[in-house]
């Protein structure tokens, strides 16, 4: 097992490590901090697929969870509020506005997960987060291994198991940018996302508990279009959930997306019920990112598999409970090529 280049050091004094894999046409660097995709690359394309830091201080001082696993719960919880069996729970805000997002301000994507096992082509990282941890109940045990398992693509298994029920709701928080590494603005990509409803917010980004059509609507990505839409272009700042199905189900192709000018493709395939897809409007950073990019306003974009947030507080949606002796399996593979 190689364990990886020493990439930084917690402020506790434990060593970050980085390591590199590499296999059917892809090449990806893991952080052990955040299970983090630090830099994917497709043979034949020069530029990075993603949006990630050349320096481990950049991930601390900025908070925009490039490439991070986040979790226990990724997205929101409004207030941070929830109920399991009867029994109330409050966990750490992760949001200005007093709400749960993604795990709190010491979820996972700010942990340093063991790693377990690695290769030439996949890495398995760990993460054992304790009973009570940012207000969530029961020890839960996690697993996250990327790997390269085919032409061109990049799968991810997460799985965990806890000793108490509580809520589990694990995602890639990867930014994309197909054409120059973060360069130029993606609004001008092409995506599909294949829904039928998403689920409208209010103004502090929490989901009203309508799950409505996305028929006539700007949501509406159910065949290749450019992200910007017409006539608003600049008034639809997207970051909605996408509702794929009611429950858990087999691997299944959840979106696509082209790139502007380079001509690369990118297919999600996922087992989750709900993908969110963001836009990168709140990205503005003064840190420079890969290959001396400066990142800026919609210039990536995430599709993060999930189960739809907030999904405690409406029981409608397809839940995030997991409960002792089950195991939670989530697998999302994104796979490129070049056309």
């Amino acid at each position: 097992m190689g364990s990886g280049q020493v990439f930084g050091n917690t402020a506790t004094g434990e060593p970050v490590r980085r390591l590199m894999i590499e296999g059917g046409g892809l090449t990806a660097s893991i952080l052990s901090w955040g299970a983090i995709l630090q830099d994917l690359r497709l043979e034949g394309h020069d530029a990075p697929l993603t949006l990630g830091f050349e320096r481990f201080d950049d991930y601390l001082t900025f908070p925009n969870y490039f490439g991070a696993v986040v979790g226990r719960h990724a997205n929101r919880i409004r207030n941070g509020r929830f109920s399991i069996d009867g029994k109330n729970y409050a966990v750490d805000p992760g949001h200005p506005e007093k709400h749960g997002l993604h795990g709190g301000p010491d979820g996972y994507a700010r942990r340093n997960w063991t790693i377990e096992d690695s290769g030439s082509d996949f890495v398995t990282l760990t993460l054992a987060d304790p009973d009570g941890s940012m207000g969530f109940p029961g020890r839960l045990e996690a697993r996250c291994t990327y790997r390269l398992n085919g032409e061109g693509a990049l799968s991810l298994e997460l799985t965990a198991t806890a000793d108490q029920p509580t809520l589990c709701n694990l995602t890639s928080h990867a930014y994309f940018n197909l054409d120059d590494g973060g360069e130029t603005d993606t609004r001008a990509h092409r995506l599909a996302v294949f829904a039928d409803a998403y689920l409208p917010v209010d103004e502090q980004l929490i989901p009203t508990g309508e799950v409505r059509p996305v028929a006539g609507t700007e949501f509406d990505f159910r065949e290749l279009r450019p992200i910007r839409p017409m006539p608003k272009a600049d008034l639809v700042r997207y970051d909605n959930n996408f509702c794929l199905s009611a429950a858990r189900r087999d691997l299944t192709l959840a979106a696509r997306a082209q790139g502007a000018a380079s001509g690369v493709e990118m297919e999600v395939w996922t087992t989750e019920p709900g993908v969110q897809f963001y836009a990168g409007h709140y990205v503005d950073l003064e840190a420079i990112g890969l290959g001396g990019r400066r990142y800026g306003p919609f210039s990536s974009f995430c599709l993060e598999a999930q189960t739809w947030p907030d999904s405690p507080n409406h029981p409608h949606f397809p839940q995030a409970v997991l409960r002792p002796g089950e195991i939670y399996r989530h697998v999302t593979e994104f796979r490129f090529r070049r056309g």
